[in-house]
């Protein structure tokens, strides 16, 4: 299991279009598997950096949660379920956009093609600053695993990923914009008409009579 798991990821990172084409009759089981053995990593690695900032933190004397002790293993947990849940939800989302674009053959082949694509950002996403490289990466894998087991055209493959990245991205804009103006309306005071002519009537005494 181990020499298979291996194996994948070798084949995911160094010719990804071959593996992808490869991995069209996989089971739910081999995917899963695979899935699963890359998040626990992925998770064990996460909370060890954690520990190693709490760490830190404390040789420079930093006050630190009482929870600080369990965050290593708070995390290790938010990362392998919230992990896996995630990725469930993303699949469909995007399997949405796969449908509307075309893509007919079954959601499981977009599951298989996001968690398998998943990989760069599962093994080496956690590195401090320089994780949004490999998570790009792993968008990219995502992109070709849509292009090869949905069958789509390349076009058609990047402009679901992107359709499914900007449409969440522009609705929390809106609703943050949404939100924004309605608390700078709420903590705005008008001033009243009397109050402007008052002020007025300080400035220049002479426009009250």
């Amino acid at each position: 299991m181990i020499q298979e798991i291996i194996a994948r990821v070798k084949g995911l990172l160094m010719s990804p279009k071959e593996t992808f084409q490869a991995s069209r009759d996989d089971t739910p089981g081999t995917v899963f598997s695979y899935f699963g053995a890359l998040l626990v990593i992925d998770a064990l690695l996460t909370s060890a950096i954690t520990a190693l900032g709490i760490g830190v933190l404390g040789m420079f004397g930093r006050y630190i949660s009482p929870f600080g002790p369990f965050l290593p293993v708070i995390v290790f947990v938010i990362v392998l379920i919230g992990g896996f849940i995630w990725a469930l939800i993303i699949s469909a989302w995007i399997h949405l956009w796969v449908y509307l674009a075309g893509g007919r053959k079954g959601i499981f082949r977009t599951i298989r093609a996001i968690l398998y694509g998943m990989t760069p950002g599962l093994l080496l996403g956690w590195i401090p600053f320089f994780g949004i490289i490999f998570s790009l990466w792993a968008f990219a894998l995502e992109i070709l695993g849509i292009q090869e087991l949905q069958e789509l055209s390349l076009g058609k493959a990047i402009l679901v990923m992107v359709i499914a990245v900007m449409v969440p991205l522009i609705l929390l804009m809106l609703l943050t914009m949404y939100l924004w103006v309605n608390a700078s309306g709420f903590h705005s005071t008008p001033v009243a008409p009397t109050n402007i002519l008052s002020l007025k009537m300080t400035v220049d005494p002479a426009a009250g009579k």
